[in-house]
């Protein structure tokens, strides 16, 4: 096996985009960019740009010879602007020169001669003006309208949750080399090769055949490579095609976080009914989206939000509404959980208002309403091997939820100006891509004469260790040591037509073709076995490295089966193809299975609250996750660790400010805060026994987007110490709860 991806990294040897050496003559791109959120275009002044030392040239619009579109959904989105400009940053022009710094200098004298246009940055004045990219949708079940009479305590709200940046180490990233036979080699910084690929012919104008993308590793994702790592390449492309020379654009850090999408901001009406125990009888929610200007993923993403609107619960009657609305801010895009935060913080939320209005106990009404086996959501699938009160009562136990609750009483009572508060929150996500046509994988694996094995998937390795999980079905498909498997690059040759590395499903979809494919190889040359060692196919089987009869080695190893295969003339390569079964879904009675299987689990959190300044500590936080049979528990535990803290910095800390022309402030890490070492908090994850999942990857359950969940908890956790100062206070904040909110809430 080659190195792991953890020690390159350790070593400083690991490879991104910019590490690439770029051949002789190589040129490097900045883009230009509109400083208007809206404006008509008169005109674009690039002749200061071109007398820059070191320029050889300006790209506009008019230098695009196939289609100026890039939406990977619908092709709203122009890859430079041409008549309108609709977001501050929305590229205009690119600039080629022999070194960034020239490139970079050459786009800040472009000139743009525009007239600016009205400016809309209020999602809700939007929807009310019919700025919508999509109809509204809605979700439900039951007789809501019915149940409100049945409900004894009934309560509504408004509440309002910020975006997030993604914040990947690597920034956009790409360098286009032209070949000879004019076909290009794009090193693209994405979570989707194909989709680069697909975004590349269509703007040059050329087969998708003659786009070769090939991605090491990506430095983070976190769902802002999934679409729009498209622009960049396509630039650098359409920069190498018209030049002929190898091309590099890497963007600065802030340019990165002023020109890209990011997780969606959402605001919510929302009204839940109880019964006099505390169930919840019926809930509506209406999710205001703010999509900014061009459709991008936004209406996949407000799917998600209805398909999770009811959290981890059962709700027997309920209507979700999703409005995708257009602003002058740049098109906001997937991000990790893709729309499932959003749903599962109004829900909670929901509940603490209940809570507090009912003097129910927010505890009590989470416990009586959850998930149990054969549930149905209010799309129609049924809560199969459903997990979510095995989660909250092992935890309860596991944790000891009772004492520590009596803890935090006790201390809020001996701290008049200091307080604590305690939450638990259950999660439920829903693994497949809800595209329908997405949910399909291919691997093409290579063995080689001196045995070892190389193979290929879809699946894009940005530090979330999928690298490790496929060598780990590999070796435990073919029988063979870890160190004999390697994992190439992921390549649009190689693989066709792959889908994104997102919605938790990379590990499944690559790995379950990747085990077809050696399970293939793996029979062929077990006929090759059977001849060579004059027994029955059915008793042999490959073991630590040699082929084992009735399940004991014998004389008859690895590379001596590999070698006389090839003397054979017995093929050493398999390529096979995956497609998770069961999925379907009716968009016209919005019912049907859409997911392969859930996710659950119970987070309990603690913060402690300065209550004159406002200020607060998070943690401990206490989990126990559903991970399925682990196929990797060090990696899936990382995993769990890293949500928890980037769910925690969205909730609280993560604050997207803009100014009145809807420009980003907050476009640094001086001024936007996420949680760091000194402010994460301390986590313990502990992972369901017995909870294999038929339906994942060798009984193992995906862990990427579910336990950004958890971060949820933060936010109410610090609704309850924030109660414990002020009982009378209204728990419907809006997030992040940041420092200054906490405050004006505790004195407000």
């Amino acid at each position: 096996m080659s190195r792991p991806q953890q020690a390159l990294h350790a070593l400083g040897r690991s490879r991104f985009v910019d590490d690439i050496p770029a051949p002789s003559g190589a040129l490097h791109a900045a883009v230009s960019c509109s400083p208007h959120p809206h404006a008509g275009v008169r005109g674009l002044d690039t002749a200061a740009a071109l007398a820059v030392e070191g320029v050889v040239g300006v790209l506009t619009a008019r230098d695009i010879p196939g289609a100026n579109a890039i939406g990977i959904v619908v092709g709203d989105e122009p890859l430079l602007a041409e008549d309108s400009v609709h977001y501050a940053g929305q590229p205009l022009a690119l600039v080629l020169a022999r070194n960034p710094e020239q490139a970079r200098r050459g786009a800040a004298a472009i000139r743009l001669d525009a007239e600016p246009l009205p400016v809309m940055a209020d999602p809700r004045r939007a929807r009310e003006e019919g700025r919508l990219f999509a109809p509204a949708r809605t979700f439900g079940c039951g007789d809501v309208e019915a149940a409100w009479s049945r409900c004894a305590h009934v309560v509504g709200g408004r509440v309002a949750c910020g975006g997030q940046e993604q914040l990947y180490l690597e920034t956009q990233s790409s360098l286009a080399i032209p070949r000879d036979d004019g076909s290009l080699l794009i090193h693209s910084s994405t979570q989707n090769p194909s989709g680069v690929q697909a975004a590349i012919s269509r703007v040059l104008g050329v087969p998708m055949h003659q786009v070769e993308v090939d991605v090491g590793r990506v430095g983070g994702g976190f769902g802002g490579k999934e679409s729009q790592a498209s622009a960049w390449a396509t630039l650098a492309a359409l920069g190498a095609r018209l030049s002929g020379q190898a091309v590099k654009l890497v963007l600065r850090r802030g340019e990165d976080m002023r020109m890209t999408g990011k997780r969606h901001p959402y605001q919510a009406d929302f009204r839940i009914g109880l019964d006099p125990e505390g169930r919840i009888l019926a809930y509506e929610v209406d999710f205001i989206q703010n999509a900014g200007a061009y459709t991008d993923l936004s209406l996949a993403v407000l799917e998600r939000s209805l398909f999770h609107a009811n959290g981890s619960y059962r709700i027997p009657n309920l209507r979700a509404t999703g409005w995708s609305c257009r602003t002058n801010l740049p098109p906001f895009t997937a991000m990790r959980g893709f729309g499932a935060p959003q749903a599962a913080f109004v829900i909670e939320a929901a509940i603490r208002r209940a809570a507090g209005q009912s003097g129910i106990p927010a505890e009590q009404i989470q416990r009586l309403s959850l998930l149990d086996e054969d549930d149905h959501f209010h799309y129609g699938m049924a809560a199969e091997r459903c997990q979510a009160r095995r989660c909250w009562d092992q935890a309860h136990q596991d944790f000891g939820v009772e004492r520590w609750r009596a803890d935090v009483d006790g201390y809020n009572a001996a701290h008049p100006l200091s307080k604590k508060g305690l939450a638990l929150t259950p999660i439920c996500f829903g693994i497949s891509f809800t595209h329908l046509p997405l949910n399909q994988g291919s691997a093409l694996v290579h063995g080689y004469l001196d045995g070892s094995i190389g193979f290929s998937t879809g699946a894009v390795e940005m530090g979330q260790g999928v690298t490790a999980k496929l060598c780990r079905v590999a070796a435990a498909s073919l029988g063979v040591p870890l160190e004999r498997i390697r994992a190439e690059t992921t390549n649009t040759t190689r693989v066709a037509n792959g889908s994104a590395s997102a919605a938790s499903v990379t590990a499944d979809l690559n790995g379950k073709a990747l085990a077809k494919a050696c399970g293939a190889l793996r029979e062929r040359l077990l006929q090759v076995a059977a001849e060579q060692l004059s027994a029955p196919v059915e008793g042999l089987s490959l073991k630590a490295g040699r082929v084992a009869r009735a399940g004991r080695p014998t004389e008859l190893s690895w590379e001596a089966l590999v070698q006389s295969a090839y003397e054979r003339r017995i093929s050493l390569s398999a390529q096979a193809h995956y497609s998770t079964p069961g999925l379907e879904f009716d968009t016209t009675r919005q019912a049907g299975h859409p997911f392969a299987y859930h996710v659950y689990g119970t987070a309990v959190t603690e913060v402690r609250l300065d209550c004159l300044r406002g200020t607060y500590r998070i943690g401990p936080v206490r989990i126990l996750h559903d991970a399925g049979a682990s196929l990797h528990p060090e990696i899936d535990r990382g995993q769990v660790e890293g949500a928890v803290v980037q769910g925690i910095g969205w909730i609280t800390s993560e604050e997207l400010i803009y100014d009145a022309e809807g420009r980003l402030l907050t476009d640094a890490l001086a001024t936007y805060k996420i949680p760091d070492g000194p402010s994460s908090p301390e986590i313990e994850v502990r992972f369901l026994s017995d909870a294999a999942e038929p339906a994942g990857l060798l009984n193992a359950k995906a862990v990427g987007e579910p336990p950004f969940l958890y971060g949820v908890g933060a936010y109410t956790a610090l609704l309850d110490a924030i109660g414990a100062f002020r009982p009378e206070r209204d728990s419907a904040l809006d997030a992040p709860l940041t420092p200054e909110r906490v405050l004006m809430a505790l004195v407000g």
